[in-house]
């Protein structure tokens, strides 16, 4: 009788004990925080909240951005490509500097979802206290709500902004 409930708990704790021994992103529903680096040189800007770090690419946390090709008007009525201009506020940001990465996640496209920072200047936060970007949680909304009083970047041009952020006014 001994026997079979020592055979009967062993049986019973194996399962766990193997869970237990598993790594928790097995499946990638768990990723675990990374730190991502890059040489100036292996940086790309792909958009105004995505770059590409060599052949990983991460988008930043907390922020969305006009996509290229996004069309605003100025005061005067003037088209441009509002995403453009986001993109090249990135690109001056991280200007020919290493960039440091720390990913807490993965987006609906697997790309690399976190934090960066150039220079010691944090590049989703600047983006957002610089108008170039909205926040997408409660953590940056004091940098856009300033941006937006000092009309900054993009909200310079308040009468010309993409349909999606219209609708955050």
């Amino acid at each position: 009788m001994r026997g079979a409930a020592l055979l009967i708990s062993a049986a019973a704790a194996a399962p766990l004990l193997i869970a237990l021994g598993l790594p928790t992103n097995l499946f990638g529903s768990a990723p675990a925080d990374r730190e991502w680096h890059a040489a100036a040189a292996d940086i790309r800007i792909v958009d105004g909240e995505t770059l590409a770090l060599g052949d990983r690419v991460v988008r930043l946390s907390g922020i969305a951005a006009p996509m290229r090709g996004e069309s605003c008007r100025r005061p005067d009525g003037e088209g441009f490509d509002c995403g453009g201009a986001s993109a090249a506020a990135l690109m001056r940001l991280v200007d020919g500097r290493p960039v440091n990465c720390r990913i807490t996640g993965r987006d609906a496209f697997g790309r690399g979802v976190g934090q960066c920072e150039a220079n010691g200047a944090d590049l989703g936060r600047t983006l957002v206290g610089d108008g170039f970007a909205v926040a997408t949680g409660s953590a940056l909304r004091t940098a856009e709500a300033t941006a937006r009083r000092g009309e900054r970047g993009l909200w310079a041009n308040r009468a010309g902004l993409p349909q999606e952020w219209r609708g955050r006014e």
